[in-house]
């Protein structure tokens, strides 16, 4: 079997639906997301818990879902596409339950104490890049679902708070105390 179509050489690709260039913002965002999934996998991949672990992998599915609608033409986006209000839900149960358990220090955080904490901290930065992409296209009606919208917001919130559990989880807390009295 072959890797490769070469259908992609001419510069279009397809969407379910209608061809377009690899240009179209449309792809822009499915290619943001798809970099947001693989960085959320890397720090899966150093992640020190199984909360950690579980929370980024079903973070990791719900982008699939985005990405399966988005990949659709609005003509041709078949109802069980439609990602659903449960899933921010579901981000905000597991971000206020982790919150929960992690003392923020009151100065800002600078990302790097830990492995596992900093590569949740990059793949925040590419969440909220997606998500400006997301929203410019909302912006000119091409997003077909608020609650697109509403996911990625959150999204960042938790890789925020599971990367500073992460912190906490490799060093004690010691890393975010020092970060304190480092200012």
């Amino acid at each position: 079997m072959k890797m490769y179509t070469a259908r992609g050489d001419q510069g279009q690709t397809d969407l379910l639906g209608e061809r377009v260039g690899k240009d179209d913002p449309r792809i822009d965002l499915l290619g943001d997301l798809d970099e947001t999934t693989s960085a959320i996998g890397l720090g899966r991949a150093h992640a020190m818990q199984d909360q950690t672990r579980e929370a980024l992998l079903t973070a990791q599915r719900d982008l699939y879902q985005i990405m399966a609608e988005l990949a659709f033409t609005d003509a041709t986006r078949p109802d069980a596409y439609r990602f659903p209000a449960e899933r921010v839900a579901w981000l905000e149960e597991q971000t206020d339950a982790i919150a929960a358990s992690v003392t923020l220090p009151r100065e800002f955080v600078v990302p790097g104490d830990t492995v596992p904490g900093a590569a949740l901290d990059v793949a925040r930065t590419v969440a909220r890049r997606a998500e400006r992409v997301a929203v410019h296209l909302d912006g000119q009606g091409r997003i077909p679902n608020p609650e697109i919208l509403r996911y990625l917001n959150r999204l960042s919130s938790l890789l925020f708070i599971l990367a500073r559990a992460e912190d906490i989880a490799v060093t004690g807390g010691a890393t975010l105390a020092k970060n304190a009295k480092a200012k």
